[in-house]
């Protein structure tokens, strides 16, 4: 009965229970992912009122993880992907719970915050190659792109309930308990995977019957088969680009929440909630759609509206400090951002072979560590440019620009990349 009401609702992939299982598992741990985030960056602006901080803490968590993501592809390609997202997941959410320990003690200091942001950094190396690897397991491969955009949409639909539950929280009981629910999610995530009975496929079998000398020659094999198919360069490229200079709007959401709308973290939960609505709804719109002709304008297209909407919030905000405004342009960053990064997701898993998936990934992942990196660079920028309600906002609209430049290159310079959907359906066709 379930199977059959989550399968019309959220598609074919839904009717397989070992998929259906790690589905929930994610919602719950992404859901604290996301609170984590919020509540990190809110505490350590409340701590020091520093733009240039909220960038210490996408550094500390981006360095480890940029460092061995790749490593971490490798192992997920070598061991038991379910037992290491197990012990990740574990490691995050006693992690978490020692930040939650120091806020309710009322000792917390912003060392402390960005200190346990680069040890969460260096567990999620290890955690998300293994994440995106074991999931195709899960199901058939004629229901793989359903997969792709569902496991997408709790990424995009999180960005609905999580900051504004933590917002709401915090404004009601204070960060620690954030912190707290933050830290469940992950150990949901644990006990759900490590329930999972999932068989030992042969390249598994084939990864874990080689010495521990091949690791070094499995990293290199990697970054070969990456160089030399130009469609998976040109579209981990553009989600590095991406990442790096247009989600730098994400650290800095507390400045423009507190001192340019004036709205306060309940404020900032509804505006990320908005930018999250219209993720989710781009996200299952495409989902259901499946492989066509122009998939490579939409990665172009959806990547040229991101950079353009960003800007257009960020110099917005510092003109007019119009809240209504601001929703509708987040609203507009969340669907052109979905556009794209569904698009490449759904393509990276479409065409890569089982036995490379995690070092694929791995690299792909460290889109996710490249954010936080993009924040440390726009903080430094707003603390040149001038003051917050000014420095950042210019900061941020110029990541923007740079985005939407960007995103024409691909265009012109890749035919392969124009004609993206007639290759994902020669691929799906075999």
């Amino acid at each position: 009965m379930i199977s059959a009401i989550s399968q019309k609702l959220l598609g074919p992939a839904m009717a397989y229970p070992a998929y259906r299982a790690y589905w929930i598992g994610t919602l719950a741990s992404v859901i604290g992912f996301q609170m984590l985030n919020f509540s990190q960056f809110w505490i350590i602006h409340e701590l020091t009122q520093s733009p240039l901080y909220l960038g210490y803490v996408g550094l500390a968590n981006a360095l480890p993880a940029i460092v061995l993501n790749i490593f971490g592809g490798v192992v997920a390609d070598r061991l038991d992907r379910k037992k290491l997202i197990g012990i990740t997941q574990t490691i995050n959410g006693l992690i978490i719970l020692v930040l939650a320990g120091l806020t309710f003690a009322g000792i917390v200091q912003a060392w402390h915050v960005i200190a346990l942001a680069f040890l969460a950094g260096a567990i999620n190396a290890f955690d998300q190659p293994a994440r995106q690897a074991l999931y195709p397991s899960l199901i058939d491969r004629s229901v793989m792109m359903n997969a792709v955009a569902l496991n997408s949409a709790i990424w995009t639909g999180t960005r609905i309930i999580a900051p504004a539950i933590a917002g709401i929280i915090i404004a009601l009981t204070g960060t620690a308990t954030s912190f707290l629910i933050s830290a469940l999610g992950f150990f949901t995530m644990a006990a759900v995977v490590l329930s999972l009975k999932i068989p030992k496929d042969e390249s598994e079998a084939q990864s874990s019957s080689k010495g521990i000398e091949s690791k070094g020659n499995d990293l290199f094999e990697g970054v070969r088969f990456i160089w030399k198919n130009n469609v998976f360069l040109i579209l981990i490229c553009i989600t590095f680009f991406n990442s790096f200079f247009g989600m730098a709007y994400i650290p800095m959401m507390p400045v423009f929440a507190v001192d340019i709308l004036k709205v306060g973290a309940d404020g900032q939960g509804i505006l990320m909630g908005l930018s999250g609505v219209g993720a989710l709804l781009a996200t299952m719109i495409i989902g259901r759609t499946g492989n066509f002709k122009q998939k490579g304008l939409l990665i172009i297209f959806g990547s040229l509206f991101f950079g353009i909407s960003i800007a257009g919030f960020a110099l917005s905000s510092m003109q007019y400090g119009n809240y209504n405004v601001a929703l509708i342009l987040l609203f507009i960053v969340g669907v052109s951002s979905s556009c794209y990064m569904i698009s490449i997701m759904s393509s990276l898993q479409m065409m890569v072979p089982n036995h490379m998936r995690g070092r694929v990934m791995g690299f792909y992942g460290m889109t996710w560590s490249i954010m936080p990196l993009g924040g440390m660079f726009a903080g430094s920028l707003a603390k040149y440019i001038g003051e917050d309600s000014t420095g950042v906002p210019i900061a941020v609209a110029i990541g923007g620009i740079l985005v939407a430049v960007f995103a024409i290159g691909p265009f012109f310079m890749n035919r392969n990349v124009r004609n993206l959907g007639s290759i994902l359906q020669t691929h799906e066709a075999n």
